[in-house]
């Protein structure tokens, strides 16, 4: 396959997928908003949705201070915003249309049709009247979206670099989710984590006050911690599945374990990891390839890995690593079997 097909193949699932999780990320955030709350407790919320994509610079300098109107424009409608929800549906259906051919006619229409109605959503005002719909249309859509892949493409190289695009994103957003979202309940019950000069200083504070947030949540449940660790849980789907696997309370210790190393948990760490490396297996010639041992080695430490361990050692420095790591694993895919390209 040519890499340039291959590239916009890669990037039409990217982007769809960064499209749902932003939905769903906003779409906890403005449920959890609406719960009996401190303004500090709400106000330190949206700022972490926004830390969680690395955009909380770029609205500051173009919004000032966090109000959840403002973040809910930038996110959702703003075209200069690069990961907001409108720019990330029109680079995945550019995307599309650049590889036409490449599509089946569904594929090709899902993308098309989501692209005219989620413009038509806005300039009607659907979307002010009711975020909540709107979050829960962009995640429709998501679903479709890979649905129709599956069921009407060819099982070949094309689908394949979907397949990849997609879990890729979905292994970066999870790791994402879970670090920025166990800082801000811990930051919350023992206060923010103190600046200090070193980058390694400030991951090993931030991890140790994790590890003791985790360990004395163990002991006992509080209200606000039911509803914030479900808000978690359901941004990914996951509260019915947390219920079914642990029957128990809501522990934080096995939500990080559900969405880290649960390989029959949809949206995690090591699902997302084992469907990139069979993904890579299917389009690579060389079973030897650099690419596909750094994948490999990735999902071997989630599969082999143990959540005590994970906690004993910090779970932000785990997860910095990890996201690191991601990142690396898709500058290889790029040079060995895509355009060079930013997304």
């Amino acid at each position: 396959m040519l890499s340039r097909t291959a590239d916009h193949l890669f990037w039409m699932s990217r982007y769809t997928e960064r499209a749902e999780n932003t939905a769903r990320m906003l779409n906890v955030s403005y449920e959890t908003s609406l719960l009996p709350q401190s303004s500090a407790t709400v106000q330190s919320g949206w700022e972490g949705l926004l830390s969680i994509s690395e955009l909380l610079t770029a609205y500051t300098k173009r919004h000032g201070q966090v109000t959840p109107h403002n973040v809910m424009q930038f996110m959702v409608i703003d075209e200069n915003n690069p990961s907001s929800i409108i720019s990330c549906l029109r680079a995945a259906r550019e995307n599309a249309r650049a590889v036409r051919g490449a599509l089946t006619t569904e594929v090709w229409e899902t993308q098309n049709q989501t692209w005219l109605e989620v413009n038509r959503m806005i300039r009607s005002g659907e979307f002010q009247a009711d975020p909540g719909k709107f979050f829960e249309w962009v995640k429709f859509r998501s679903h479709l979206s890979r649905g129709v892949t599956v069921g009407t493409m060819l099982m070949d190289e094309s689908l394949h670099f979907m397949r990849l695009g997609t879990f890729l994103e979905r292994a970066d957003n999870t790791a994402r989710l879970v670090d920025v979202k166990f800082h801000a309940v811990q930051a919350d019950r023992y206060g923010a984590v103190p600046m200090v000069s070193s980058l390694a200083q400030q991951v090993q504070l931030q991890s140790q006050v994790q590890s003791q947030y985790i360990e004395s949540s163990t002991d006992s449940s509080q209200e606000f911690d039911f509803y914030h660790w479900s808000a978690i849980l359901r941004s990914v789907s996951g509260f019915e599945i947390y219920r079914k696997v642990y029957r128990d309370v809501i522990r934080p210790d096995r939500v990080a374990e559900l969405l880290i190393l649960r390989p029959d948990m949809p949206r995690s760490l090591h699902a997302s990891l084992n469907e990139v490396v069979n993904n890579l297996e299917a389009v690579t010639d060389n079973l030897q390839s650099e690419t596909l041992r750094h994948a490999g080695k990735l999902r071997a430490d989630l599969a082999y890995g143990r959540i005590d361990e994970i906690l004993a050692t910090g779970l932000h420095a785990y997860l910095t690593q990890f996201l690191e790591r991601v990142n690396v694993l898709g500058g290889r895919i790029s040079r060995e079997f895509l355009m060079p390209q930013n997304g």
